[in-house]
């Protein structure tokens, strides 16, 4: 896989960037704009974090590791799934970083996926990143 493979998307959400962050790390609203995942973590860097769900029929459990959080602007993390096909090797995990700037209640998200195999899948995650910013910015401005 190459690193230059990134998949991006970005949007703007009309709430504060409290609202978001508090969004990116809550089971319950994760679970609605994250295509039904049920996600586990204790949030801290270094800590696991699984993502089970079901997907087109299929039942899926992804895993990783999150990397960085920066409150209210970065959270990143490792993301590995066996639905891929492939091994559960270092080289088969993606970063995901999350990066929010604003001010008042308006908030710019940025997604990023490194590590796609090839441009279909680079264009594929894009297309899924940017359903899942949308679902996360219809989650938020409902909430707020």
């Amino acid at each position: 896989m190459s690193n230059n493979l990134v998949a991006k998307a970005t949007t703007s959400i009309g709430a504060a960037t409290s609202e978001v962050w508090g969004a990116l790390g809550t089971p319950d609203a994760i679970k609605q704009y994250m295509f039904g995942a049920d996600v586990e973590s204790d949030w801290s860097e270094g800590s696991e974090i699984t993502w089970k769900g079901e997907m087109n029929g299929k039942k899926y459990e992804d895993k990783g590791i999150i990397l960085k959080i920066d409150p209210k602007k970065t959270l990143q993390y490792s993301h590995f799934s066996p639905v891929s096909g492939k091994p559960d090797r270092p080289e088969n995990y993606h970063t995901v970083t999350i990066n929010l700037s604003g001010s008042g209640n308006k908030t710019e998200v940025s997604l990023s996926q490194d590590n796609n195999s090839n441009e279909d899948a680079r264009k594929e995650s894009a297309k899924n990143l940017g359903a899942m910013l949308e679902g996360l910015k219809k989650y938020v401005e409902k909430s707020s």
